[in-house]
């Protein structure tokens, strides 16, 4: 069967329509992000899907955005409970998000908004960040977004993982950072990625193999924020299960194992219509800038849970690790938390503290909540850090998940900029965390507990 190939793998309804009576679409997937940034949802005959679900929507079980990474109904949401009947979202596809999946062959997807009675609902993490985006669209302002997200390659399966790491090995042994004599298994997977993803309308900017043993970074070119969210979602789906093809286990932990510290790093721009704002006049950092630089070091403080999801996330915080330990900004500074990068009108923001297992709305909202804050109340940073960040006297970042959801419990930001909702909904999602594994957070190495429960879906 031929691949369709419309817009490099975007479609509209009318195009999906055309590509099913073609018989090249057989399946389309519709997808809702999930609370830990996975995709969930339903495989629909493409017939039905065109004929039924494009314009009538569909429906899902409200749990989906009130659950943990095991998909346990759990109590103390106040979205979805055995009180409240599990009673069904609504889910309405974005004709925007429409494209084929190579690695799916005949299939496509579409990303759907959750509602119920008509009313976004408000945890739902594409909806918290088009809140956000909204809200600075207010003020004059849009946002452009590059991902930089680095995972791990190991051979072995997802089915081992049950057993702890006894059966992965990564695939590379040795720090490969920004080699280019790739081993054949590292090669022959990146190339696959490349293509599924060019295939898919999603092109990278750039692969590198990284300093971890089995480490690997992507890249992928600025654009708008939610779709570069949605894009990376599917990146991520795509990563596992050219993977798993490949008698891959690839993981997105922060920390898999020593040594192998991942990261999710947010590269963000402010624009006023065409123009860019971060920047002044001169190429420097401009009095917005500022602003925006002092909410993300005032603010992230207190909304940690949202870009350290899990106990083992914050096992990346370590010095003379490149990953942040205190809430800290520097010019081209990548000990830092926020670093200003770029020269000229390419001057932006670089926050290097959420985790590859961060949720990339979440952590994206909390960025540009912070933001807000910091224009809101044209609050000026401290003086930047020059040298390393590390050891400087500076708030640091949270000791572990629970110290994190004592502060965006006992802080006014959570609620005042995310809604009391959102603050209530993501602090029992935190708590729930450490309910679970609180009892290894004190290991001094990644336990087995962190490699069940999070390998395969961080």
């Amino acid at each position: 069967m031929d691949a369709p190939t419309p817009r490099n793998g975007r479609l509209t309804p009318d195009e999906l329509r055309e590509e099913v009576r073609l018989g090249r679409v057989e399946t389309v997937a519709l997808a809702l992000v999930d609370m830990q940034g996975r995709l969930k949802g339903k495989r629909y005959d493409a017939g039905h899907f065109v004929e039924k679900v494009v314009d009538g929507g569909s429906q899902m079980c409200a749990y989906a955005l009130a659950t943990d990474v095991d998909m346990r109904p759990l109590p103390g949401y106040a979205l979805s409970s055995w009180d409240t009947g599990y009673g069904d979202l609504n889910l309405t596809p974005d004709p925007d998000t429409l494209r084929v999946l190579p690695w799916w062959p005949g299939t496509a997807l579409a990303h759907a908004d959750a509602t119920i009675d008509g009313r976004p609902v408000a945890v739902a993490p594409r909806e918290m960040l088009r809140r956000e985006l909204g809200l600075l669209a207010e003020r004059g302002l849009g946002v452009r977004t590059g991902l930089e997200t680095e995972f791990a390659l190991y051979e072995g399966s997802y089915d081992a993982v049950a057993a702890g790491r006894a059966g992965l090995r990564p695939v590379t042994g040795r720090n490969r950072d920004l080699a280019l004599d790739h081993d054949d298994r590292t090669d022959t997977f990146l190339r696959g990625l490349g293509a599924a993803l060019r295939g898919a309308g999603l092109p990278l900017e750039a692969a590198k193999t990284e300093a971890g043993p089995g480490q690997v970074e992507i890249t992928f070119p600025y654009g708008e924020a939610l779709a570069a969210c949605d894009g990376h979602v599917l990146f991520k789906h795509a990563v596992r299960h050219l993977g798993t093809r490949a008698g891959l286990a690839p993981t997105f932990m922060a920390v898999p194992a020593p040594g192998v510290g991942s990261g999710l790093h947010l590269h963000l721009s402010l624009w006023s219509g065409d123009e860019p704002v971060v920047p002044d006049a001169d190429g420097g950092l401009s009095a917005t800038g500022r602003h925006a630089v002092a909410g993300l070091l005032a603010a992230l403080p207190e909304l940690t849970p949202l870009y350290a999801p899990n106990v083992n996330s914050y096992r990346r915080y370590v010095s003379e690790s490149f990953a942040p330990t205190a809430f800290t900004w520097g010019f081209d500074n990548r000990t830092c938390a926020v670093r200003v990068v770029g020269r000229g009108r390419g001057l932006h923001l670089e926050i290097r503290l959420p985790g590859a297992d961060a949720n990339p709305y979440l952590a994206l909202t909390a960025a540009l909540a912070a933001i807000r804050h910091g224009l809101d109340h044209t609050l000026d940073p401290p003086p930047a850090v020059t040298g390393s960040a590390y050891g400087q006297d500076a708030p640091p970042v949270p000791a572990g998940l629970a110290e994190a959801l004592d502060r965006f419990r006992a802080g006014t930001l959570a609620r005042e900029l995310l809604t009391d909702e959102v603050a209530a909904h993501y602090a029992r999602a935190a708590e729930v965390e450490v309910e679970a594994l609180g009892a290894v957070a004190e290991a001094e190495e990644v336990t087995d507990e962190e490699v069940r429960r999070w390998w395969e879906y961080a």
